[in-house]
């Protein structure tokens, strides 16, 4: 076997990953029929909308119109959608404007009209439209607070979609009785369609009641016109079985599994086998770092429960509860926290990114540990149990020049974790 290059494989097992989920990849096969004598259109949000409007074009037969809204910077050329960019993780104006352009576009379809919805993580935030009585900026209060609380991506987006008006299934009555296809890039642990970018076309089965608990259960405090749209049940969403949307059908194109399963393939490519712990792991981020670290330990020194040399490769979204003052994304986090509990071990190299090229709200997708990086960081007087408990793992990893820096990717399936052991 040849030499390893624990930095290079590493990072072209990332690439890997997010190629294996592009839209152009994965999107072409489940794109329906035109309907007959009516009109197509396009809708849909999220960091990969754009590039999915890119390949519907490319591959459509017949006339198509639209608006999708993606993150700033995560733009694809489009010649008949139009691509509008708004602000994530916490939503804008320009959001909130694509939205309301959007309810308004579906407005008057007829049953011989089809509108293709394409889907992604990140698209709660991009198709923000309050509901009546509440204002964006509660909305984008309360939305800091949850992705500071360490609340999970469904927690979230059982609260955003009833403080909506497009959400949890209301863009999908709105098109009523347009038939409706959703295509959907998952970033989601589980591939719950339904929570994907807080499933704009997708019926609800959560209510006002459970978004008031998740509120509770972060001590998260909202002002009293939210507590009472809730309370009320003015909140409530559309539920399954809703004769409205028994013609619509939806497909998730694209799935955390299908990006690791390609980094594997690269790996055994390199002659390292690879073992796929899990595809939905959720967690703090510190945590899973700790138990990610207390595995590859064992490998390293029992070679067990896996031989020497292996890649350990998982997925989900992680979480991180903001407590101090530090610069980083759940990535670096998990990053800085095996980096703490390995200390150095000989033949231990990691990656932790995110599939969308963004680690929470940096510049870089991620970053890259090394077995030296624990010397390298004493040399710079960098303190790595310090830095975590201060949430810095970006300014860990860039000091060191070992933040992984991809720019957008225009795919999103969430965390890529991946722990080599030579």
């Amino acid at each position: 076997m040849h030499a390893i290059d624990p930095r290079q494989l590493l990072l072209d097992m990332y690439a890997s990953a997010v190629g294996a989920v592009s839209a152009e990849k994965c999107l072409p096969a489940f794109l329906p029929e035109p309907q007959a004598g009516g009109r197509t259109l396009v809708i849909g949000a999220g960091k990969a909308a754009a590039a999915m409007a890119s390949t519907v074009e490319q591959h459509w037969q017949g006339e198509l119109s639209g608006l999708v809204v993606t993150r700033y910077g995560h733009g694809a050329p489009c010649r008949h959608i139009e691509v509008v960019e708004a602000a994530h993780p916490v939503p804008d104006e320009a959001g909130r404007h694509a939205a309301g352009r959007m309810l308004q576009m579906v407005q008057g379809l007829s049953e011989r009209d089809l509108v293709l919805c394409l889907i992604s993580g990140g698209g709660s935030a991009l198709l923000a439209l309050p509901a009546p009585g509440v204002t964006l900026e509660q909305k984008q209060a309360i939305n800091k607070a949850l992705l500071n609380s360490g609340a999970t991506i469904s927690e979230m987006n059982c609260v955003r979609k009833h403080l909506s008006a497009i959400k949890g299934g209301r863009l999908a009555l709105a098109c009523a009785p347009a038939r409706v296809v959703t295509l959907l890039v998952s970033d989601v642990p589980g591939d719950d369609a339904g929570i994907i970018a807080s499933g704009p076309t997708l019926p609800d089965p959560t209510s006002c009641a459970d978004a008031l608990a998740v509120l509770r259960k972060y001590r998260i405090p909202v002002p009293a016109v939210v507590e009472e749209h809730l309370m009320s049940g003015a909140g409530e969403t559309p539920k399954p079985g809703d004769a409205r949307s028994l013609r619509n059908e939806h497909h998730v194109v694209a799935t955390a599994q299908q990006a690791l399963e390609a980094a594997a393939t690269t790996a055994r490519a390199a002659g390292v086998r690879p073992y796929i712990l899990s595809d939905c792991i959720e967690g703090e981020a510190r945590d899973v770092g700790l138990i990610h670290a207390a595995i590859a330990r064992q490998v390293a020194q029992r070679n067990e429960p896996f031989a020497r040399p292996c890649v350990l490769i998982s997925g989900g979204e992680t979480t991180v509860t903001v407590r101090g003052s530090g610069r980083g994304g759940r990535n670096a986090e998990f990053l800085l926290s095996v980096a703490a509990a390995l200390g150095g071990m000989p033949g231990v190299s990691a990656i932790a990114c995110d599939t969308d090229g963004i680690d929470g709200t940096e510049d870089n997708a991620g970053a890259l540990y090394l077995p030296d990086t624990m010397e390298r960081a004493a040399r710079l007087g960098l303190h790595p149990r310090a830095m975590l408990d201060n949430n810095d793992g970006y300014g860990f990893f860039s000091a060191l020049g070992d933040l992984v820096v991809s720019g957008p990717t225009r795919t999103n399936v969430n965390d890529f974790r991946a722990i080599l052991v030579v």
